[in-house]
């Protein structure tokens, strides 16, 4: 199913310690596997209810067994398809739970889906994903350089998070969230290890949600401004108006220039400019 167990306690306490858990905390746990993370969420914090998603049958029989004694709710499941029922059946509220997880990478985007279209969302999100994906949520602007002394083949690459790193799968997840990386993990921290590095990132949801109404108009319009990157905002707008020189007003009363590329504007600027259409 494409698991990788964390094996590196350090990072796994570093998860829990910025869960920032309180006595009557509920915490929502994606795919406990053997039990790692839940172990340190129990042993953190006795007085916290611990709701854990585990979709394989026989890991799920096993987290029974091993946590029958604890405040813990197993459920076997595809978080996917019950995190809504879940928020139901549990009365979970924006302002009373939180979420985290060690998820399989091939699943981030459709969990960060299924999690922007939740009416009750978690107040704070702690998720390990791919490192690369983690820097594209924060819009961060990867660059390469060389030091003297290095071929092209060595050159470094420093991370940026800056103007010019906007994308589409950030323009997204902010719109609901505030993202922060709060640590990198190395491919052989698990076991077995992915192919690639990972990162610990942390969502902040927003006190005040867009409607549904609102969240619609936003995604259509962002995919449509992402559509081809490389193009410049007024190209990538042009099939929305007849009217180019009135695009190019509202641009400028953003203060966005009409030969910007998407990435150059702000997630502020890409809100004010949804709403124009």
């Amino acid at each position: 199913m494409g698991q990788h167990f964390l094996k590196n306690k350090n990072k796994i306490r570093k998860i829990v310690e910025a869960l920032e858990l309180k006595i009557g905390d509920i915490v929502v746990e994606i795919g406990p596997g053997h039990g790692e993370l839940t172990d340190q969420l129990k042993i953190k914090k006795s007085k916290i209810k611990i709701i854990a998603i585990e979709k394989d049958k026989i890991l799920a029989k096993d987290l029974k067994e091993k946590f029958k004694d604890n405040n813990i709710e197993i459920i076997e499941g595809d978080a996917l398809k019950i995190l809504t029922d879940l928020t139901y059946n549990f009365k979970l509220t924006t302002n009373n739970y939180k979420l985290t997880g060690n998820i399989p990478y091939y699943i981030t985007g459709r969990l960060l889906r299924t999690l922007s279209e939740l009416k009750n969302k978690p107040f704070l999100i702690i998720l390990t994903i791919q490192k690369e994906v983690a820097q594209r949520i924060c819009g961060m602007r990867i660059a390469r350089f060389r030091p003297a002394g290095f071929s092209n083949a060595n050159a470094h690459i420093r991370i940026k998070q800056k103007s010019g790193g906007m994308n589409l799968l950030a323009a997204i997840v902010q719109f609901w969230a505030e993202p922060k990386i709060i640590g990198y993990i190395s491919k052989n921290d698990f076991r077995p290890a992915p192919k690639v590095d990972g990162a610990i990132i942390q969502l902040t949801t927003y006190n005040q949600q867009p409607t549904t109404e609102e969240a619609d108009k936003y995604y259509k319009f962002v995919r449509v401004l992402f559509k081809q990157p490389r193009k410049t905002i007024i190209n990538n707008l042009r099939p929305t108006t007849d009217n180019l020189q009135l695009l190019a007003e509202k641009l400028k009363s953003i203060g966005a220039n009409k030969d910007d590329r998407p990435q150059n504007l702000t997630l502020e600027q890409i809100r004010q400019l949804s709403t124009l259409f």
